[in-house]
């Protein structure tokens, strides 16, 4: 049956992948962004699409939709460059926004989904990450406003769904990639392929033995979807590939698809940057039947071959954001 779905965030890189699986299922969605870190480029292919509608709007202002029976919260800035650019707004966003999105929710009497993260772990003791793993947080570092923001998030959720039974559901995001990245986000795989390709170094923090694990959109979006409408499970549940790899290794794998030539530099490894990521993903398999499909090299693929054809004039802004003054 068709639903009318909210999603925040809808112009981002997770955001507009989950928007073209909702539209081709046949569902309404409600676009809400303020593209501050987002481009109208990703929601270009919906704008003729009369199931589509955007909302150009901050969710740290208050807004009201009726009928609606589903929301996505994907509405954060997510790399570090853009959570850190702002810090303030940044927390305002998994508080403030949040409490708004709740509010619809439960004015409308829909389910609503939050897109948490597994930075909600810190720099983890324990690998591979389970839900029940409370985690290792600086909460006055310079990623708290993004790390413990999504934890405040967490908790807003779980206090609408005991105080006002609130149907909610959690998912913890761990590392994602493809298509729709800004090349400019600072994350480590759209660095090093925007790197590769223009021939430049390739950045490594330390020795480049810290780990991730890398899933592939279309996988996440699918455990997103598996999530919202499965019945009985709230979460949190991870959500990312328990592959586990070092960003020299990516960096390596990066370099020979690419078939460039560029070095490899060192620089510090940045202020409670984690050394280790890599999720316990059983709660995803046993509650909602998933698993990530989409292997590194092939995901890796997709990614560049995107990359190659962008034109990344018009991706940089005329003052990028890290020499912009902060918007208050």
């Amino acid at each position: 049956m068709s639903k009318r779905i909210v999603v925040t965030g809808g112009a981002g890189f997770v955001g507009s992948h989950l928007t073209r699986r909702l539209l081709d299922e046949g569902h309404e969605v409600v676009c809400i962004d303020n593209f501050m870190t987002s481009s109208e480029l990703t929601v270009a292919q919906f704008s003729e699409d009369p199931k589509w509608e955007l909302h150009r709007h901050d969710i740290i202002d208050p807004i009201f939709l009726d009928g609606i029976d589903q929301i996505y919260n994907l509405a954060c800035p997510a790399a570090p460059g853009h959570y850190q650019y702002n810090p303030v707004r940044t927390t305002k966003t998994s508080v403030l926004g949040v409490i708004n999105m709740l509010g619809m929710a439960r004015a409308n009497d829909a389910r609503i989904l939050q897109a948490s993260t597994s930075e909600v772990y810190g720099n983890p003791t324990v690998t591979p990450q389970p839900e029940s793993y409370l985690g290792n947080v600086n909460p006055i570092g310079r990623r708290a406003c993004y790390d413990e923001g999504k934890r405040a998030a967490e908790t807003l959720f779980f206090d609408y769904h005991r105080q006002h039974n609130l149907e909610i559901r959690v998912a913890r995001i761990f590392n994602t990639y493809g298509p729709n990245m800004h090349p400019y986000d600072g994350r480590v795989v759209s660095n090093f392929i925007r790197q590769s390709l223009a021939g430049d170094d390739l950045t490594i923090f330390s020795d480049g033995s810290q780990t991730r694990s890398f899933c592939y959109v279309s996988d996440l979006v699918d455990g997103l979807v598996r999530l919202m409408n499965v019945e009985g499970f709230t979460g949190p549940v991870n959500l990312g590939n328990p592959e586990e790899r070092t960003v020299r290794e990516l960096a390596e794998i990066v370099l020979e698809l690419t078939g460039s030539r560029s070095a490899l530099i060192r620089k510090p490894l940045p202020p409670d940057d984690p050394v280790r990521r890599c999720p316990d993903i059983s709660a995803a398999v046993n509650h909602l039947d998933w698993m990530p499909q989409v292997a590194l090299r092939e995901g890796l693929t997709k990614t560049i071959e995107y990359f190659a054809g962008l034109d990344l004039a018009e991706w940089t802004p005329p003052t990028p954001f890290w020499e912009a003054p902060p918007v208050a």
